[in-house]
């Protein structure tokens, strides 16, 4: 169980109280969790997510209460922090940062169709356009910087084969980084994959787990979530599904021809951010009861996203 610091049922209802919100019925570990401490806690007034942040520094707690806010007023189906009767939304429990958000409605889709993906590139855009006026600045601790020199460290322990695919995929990333640093920014989830967006049938219902959250290039954001909800089975893009999300991306916020021409680069870099960051967990958190997901399915993605054809729609 992906849970780093136990609760006990006393503590808990210790923490709850200022909320307000009844009796604590039951609450349960979740398991698919990689980072954070996370469970499911039900009240007498409804159902709830309790978030123990394990990672990150504690001063970026406020940006992801304010992002949430900013996206919760725009009528988005995010998850945002609850107020107990002192007025704030990050409070401690167990000596860690805590939230409590609402729990949303829905599952989790294993293989989405044209539907879904149309309505995950619609809820990015609309995610884009809520903030990029005002973007709220947080500078990702898995950036590019972070890849170049991530990368570099892991190399000596990867066969010859992962050697040869990641040492130009670096390469690349460091020719471009002015370049992809200066593409159209706003607040990007970042870490958009199915696991963290809930259906009920097609109807998209809500999107959690902003805790990979930053201010940065759009396009970024948009490989990242092509990269995993469009996929064939061996790895490479779905062009019928991902045409659906990019076609309802472009309907709300065009792309531009800058963006166009980096987009091959930026499934490449999508690829490797979560390739490398998967290699670290699995080293970390080898041999603890911990979710690790498989690092090979990104080093595969990579090797499938070295010729693109899939080009971005209607860029001006």
């Amino acid at each position: 169980m992906s849970v780093f610091t136990p609760v006990t049922r006393p503590e808990l209802e210790t923490f709850l109280a200022p909320y307000g919100l009844g009796r604590l019925l039951d609450f349960q570990g979740i398991a698919a969790g990689t980072e954070n401490s996370n469970f499911f806690v039900s009240l007498e007034q409804g159902e709830y997510v309790l978030t123990l942040v394990e990672r990150g520094p504690v001063e970026d707690m406020p940006f992801f209460i304010e992002l949430l806010d900013v996206l919760h007023d725009a009528d988005m189906p995010v998850p945002y922090a609850l107020r107990g009767n002192d007025g704030q939304g990050l409070r401690e429990l167990c000596g860690k940062p805590a939230l409590l958000q609402p729990r949303l409605s829905g599952k989790h889709i294993k293989a989405p169709n044209n539907q879904h993906c149309a309505q995950v590139g619609e809820l990015l855009a609309h995610i884009h356009m809520a903030t990029r006026e005002r973007i709220i600045e947080r500078r990702t601790d898995r950036g590019i910087d972070w890849m170049l020199q991530s990368g570099a460290e892991l190399l000596a322990g990867l066969s010859a084969e992962q050697a040869a695919l990641l040492t130009p995929a670096l390469d690349e990333i460091a020719a471009h980084k002015a370049r992809i640093l200066a593409l159209p920014k706003a607040n990007l989830h970042a870490d958009l994959f199915r696991d963290n967006v809930m259906f009920e049938g097609t109807h998209l219902t809500g999107v959690i787990d902003f805790y990979n959250a930053c201010s940065g290039p759009m396009l970024y954001d948009i490989a990242i979530t092509v990269n995993d909800w469009c996929l064939d089975e061996q790895g490479g893009i779905d062009v019928p599904r991902a045409q659906a999300l990019l076609g309802a991306y472009a309907a709300l916020r065009p792309f531009s021809a800058a963006e166009a021409e980096l987009w091959p680069v930026m499934l490449r870099v999508g690829c490797v951010r979560f390739w490398l960051s998967r290699l670290i967990a699995a080293r970390e958190f080898a041999g603890m009861d911990v979710t690790i997901h498989d690092p090979r399915e990104f080093e595969v993605r990579l090797a499938q996203r070295q010729q693109v054809a899939l080009k971005l729609p209607f860029a001006l």
